[in-house]
This record gives structure tokens, C-alpha cells and sequence, in this order.
């Protein structure tokens, strides 16, 4: 086991790598100029994620689509992964990871585009769509978009489940003493009742739980930083500082050169919120809407939600806790997100508390519609169903093992999903640009298909 656990640690880090890295944030930044900034119209994404369309065709609303995906998106990585790479990178990491953030808005509005444009509707009269259609219909590299397939249900089964339970059972152990084949139990019994009943079931809870624990998040992130507000000054200035200081930075971090900051920033950012990974594209694929850039729109908020909003919030907390109590413990990014949050009387540890639970528990939600998908791609709507039942059974294996060689194989997965993703975005960034010239530039949003 020790020797699959290196093999696959050791494989993570090479896919993650440079080469990645600069894949991904050079497409950011590619289809941001090409596009012309879709940025600049995120208030507007925003407008149209609330805002009903009956006109449009499609299996729910584009407020559910979105909700399903942030649920996917929001997990343990904006908490615990934003204070692992302020941990290896110092805290520049979280101006790096909050401008991948920024840029990565181009690339998820390019996913949302494709998934709408080349989905199709089920012979059970769904709709499915995402990167393996773009690949399979625009470019005809059906054996690109099984690898594709294949990757996400395997991703989904270790990022979407295993780990997620995990951490669940692991916060509730230590924190107040209750069994994780207790808590296992009861997360395999809650998940049991919201996906066995398909994307609608899925969309419909996660449009509920995603606003309530965004909300009490943000909200509880806000109350921190007027708790320890002298601090927050000086925490902003040193992450901006940091970030492109060629020397460590002081204040008790270590390590934090501006390499440093960027490699860990930038990774941690784009494995957050996902951009390019090619994920998000199979849930907006079933959005109710009348064009493909309507929904495209309203794809990219997620990135502006998770990176620009949660994570810069959470680095902010934690830089500024840093600083406020310089004995929080700095070992590793678990540990420091518990003493940041625990510093704070009374509301810190049930705000780090709910949050994990929420996003940990949201994430096994939309990672279980992903996997689906994939499924029923390579094999047909007969194995949703034994999908689903596998599904829920890694959640209690989850809960209850030692799961390093599955975040490792999970972080793998995710990387051989971003590929395949990112041949179809550049291939097809010709049609990306006709489609967006003629609704967005045009402006024609209220045109149909």
C-alpha cells in the first residue's frame, strides 16, 4: 500500500506540475483575450444566474445548474486547501490563488458554452451533455471522450465520495467524539435519499443547501475579520507583498517566496474552483435556458463564487489569524486552518464546523451527478442505478479508512480529466467565439437557439 500511495503521490505531483500549471492558467488567460473579458460582465452572469427562463429547454433551472456545480465545486479545498498552500507557499499563495480565480471566469464560461451547445436529450428525454460530447461531436475523438469518462467516474469516486466522507467523520471524531461508522452511516443514509432520485432530486436540495451554507460562511468569515480587524491591514498588505517578493516573508511564515507563492497559489486555486478541469460543463449541460452563452454566463459565477469570494475570504482569516496569534501552529494546512478558526471565542469552531460539513457534504451531492454522467455515456442509462448503489458504498468506506493513496489517485484523476477538457476549449475556441459574438456581443442574450 505504501508503495501504490508513492506511485500515485509521486504521479499527482508530476501532473501538477509547471506544465499544468501554465496549461491551465495560459488558457485562462488566452480565452479571457479572445473573448474579450467576459469578466466584465459577471454582474450581469449574475442577474441571469436568479433569474428564470421558461423559454429554455432543459431538465431545471439555471439557478439549480449552478447550485449542483458549486456544490461540486465548494468543498474542503476553499477551507483546508487554501491554508495548505498559505502553509507551502506563504501567504502571497492567496493573491495567486484568488487571480486564478479571476482569469479562470474565461474558462468556465468557455465550458458552460460547449456543453450547451453540443448536448443532446436521452431516449429517457434528459438532457446530457459536457466535454465528452464537445470532444465526440465538434471534434470526433469519441476515444478522447471515453478517457475523459473514465477519469471522471474514477475522479468521482475518490474525490466525490471517499475523501469527502472522510472528513467529515474525521472533524466529527475529533472534535466531538462521535464514531465515524456512526456519521459514515448516517451520511450513506442522507445521500441515499437525495441521489437515487436523478438530477432533479440532486439540483433541488443543492439549491437549497448551497445558499444557506455560502451565507453562513461568508457571513461567519466577515464576523471573524471585524473580530481581528487591525490585523487585516497588515494581512492584505503582506499577501500582496509576498506574492512577488523574491525573499521569505516575515510574520512567522516560512518558505514564502514569490516561486513559491505562485506554484502553491496558482495550484491550489485552479484545483479549487475548477475551471478547465471539465466538470462543471456535464451539470450545466441540463440547465433550462434559450442559448448556450445564456448559460455560460451564469457557469462562470461558480468560479467568481468559489475563488474570488470563498477563498479569498478564507486566506484573508487565516493570514490575518496568523498574525493576531503567532503561536498558531504552521505544519500543515489542517492544522492551521483548526488553530486560525479555533482562536476566535464561542463562533470560530462552529463556523470551521459547518462549513466543512456543508461543502464536504454538497460536494459528494454533485460529484455523484458527475460520475453518473459519465457512466451512462460510456454505458448506458441501465448502470445509473448500480453506479449509484457503488457510489454510496465508497462514501462508507470513506468514513471510516485511511484515505492517502486515494487523495493522491484522486488528485491524478482529476488531472487526466483537464486534459482531454482543454483539447476541446482550444480546438473549438473558434466556435466559442462565434456563439459568444453572436448573443454576447450582439447583444441577442434573449435570442433562442
Amino acid at each position: 500500500m505504501e508503495l501504490i500511495n508513492n506511485f500515485f503521490r509521486d504521479f499527482s505531483n508530476l501532473l501538477w506540475g509547471w506544465p499544468m500549471i501554465i496549461l491551465l492558467l495560459g488558457t485562462h488567460i488566452y480565452l479571457t483575450i479572445i473573448l474579450r473579458f467576459p469578466q466584465r460582465k459577471i454582474f450581469t452572469a449574475i442577474y441571469l444566474s436568479f433569474k428564470k427562463d421558461p423559454d429554455g429547454q432543459g431538465d431545471v433551472s439555471q439557478f439549480a445548474s449552478l447550485a449542483t456545480a458549486l456544490a461540486a465545486t465548494i468543498g474542503t479545498g476553499n477551507i483546508i486547501g487554501v491554508a495548505t498552500a498559505v502553509t507551502l507557499g506563504g501567504p502571497g499563495a492567496v493573491l495567486w490563488c484568488w487571480l486564478t480565480g479571476v482569469f479562470g471566469i474565461s474558462t468556465k464560461y468557455a465550458e458552460g458554452l460547449l456543453a450547451v451547445k453540443y448536448r443532446e436529450v436521452t431516449p429517457q428525454g434528459k438532457m446530457i451533455g459536457g466535454p465528452m460530447f464537445a470532444l465526440e461531436k465538434g471534434l470526433g475523438l469519441r476515444w478522447l471522450a471515453i478517457l475523459f469518462c473514465i477519469f471522471t467516474a474514477l475522479a468521482s469516486l475518490g474525490i466525490g465520495s471517499t475523501v469527502q466522507a472522510n472528513a467529515i467523520t474525521t472533524l466529527t471524531f475529533e472534535t466531538y467524539g462521535i464514531s465515524p461508522y456512526i456519521v459514515g452511516f448516517l451520511i450513506c443514509f442522507f445521500v441515499a435519499c437525495v441521489v437515487l432520485g436523478g438530477v432533479k432530486s440532486i439540483a433541488k436540495v443543492c439549491s437549497m443547501l448551497v445558499p444557506v451554507m455560502a451565507v453562513f460562511y461568508i457571513g461567519g468569515c466577515i464576523y471573524i475579520i471585524c473580530e481581528i480587524n487591525d490585523y487585516i491591514w497588515p494581512a492584505i498588505k503582506l499577501i500582496i507583498e509576498s506574492a512577488f517578493s523574491p525573499e521569505a516573508a516575515g510574520g512567522g511564515f516560512v518558505g514564502s517566496t514569490m516561486i513559491a507563492a505562485a506554484r502553491y497559489g496558482i495550484a491550489r486555486g485552479l484545483f479549487s474552483n475548477e475551471s478547465g478541469l471539465g466538470s462543471a460543463p456535464i451539470v450545466a449541460a441540463a440547465a433550462q435556458t434559450r442559448n448556450p452563452v445564456r448559460q455560460a454566463l451564469v457557469s462562470s459565477t461558480g468560479t467568481f463564487w468559489d475563488t474570488v469570494v470563498i477563498c479569498a475570504l478564507t486566506g484573508i482569516v487565516i493570514v490575518s489569524s496568523v498574525l493576531a496569534y503567532p503561536d498558531i501552529s504552521f505544519n500543515n494546512g489542517t492544522i492551521l486552518t483548526h488553530d486560525a478558526f479555533s482562536k476566535i471565542p464561542v463562533v470560530g469552531q462552529p463556523i470551521l464546523t459547518f462549513g466543512l460539513i456543508t461543502f464536504a457534504f454538497s460536494t459528494i451531492l454533485g460529484w455523484c451527478y458527475y460520475g453518473e454522467r459519465a457512466v451512462e455515456y460510456l454505458k448506458g442509462h441501465k448502470w445509473t442505478l448500480p453506479y449509484r448503489i457503488i457510489y454510496i458504498v465508497t462514501i462508507f468506506i470513506g468514513s471510516i479508512a485511511q484515505l492517502s493513496v486515494v487523495w493522491n489517485f484522486a488528485d491524478c484523476m482529476n488531472a487526466l480529466m483537464a486534459i482531454p477538457n482543454l483539447i476541446s476549449i482550444l480546438a473549438l475556441s473558434g466556435v466559442i467565439i462565434h456563439e459568444t459574438r453572436k448573443y454576447l456581443w450582439s447583444n441577442r442574450l434573449d435570442d433562442r437557439m
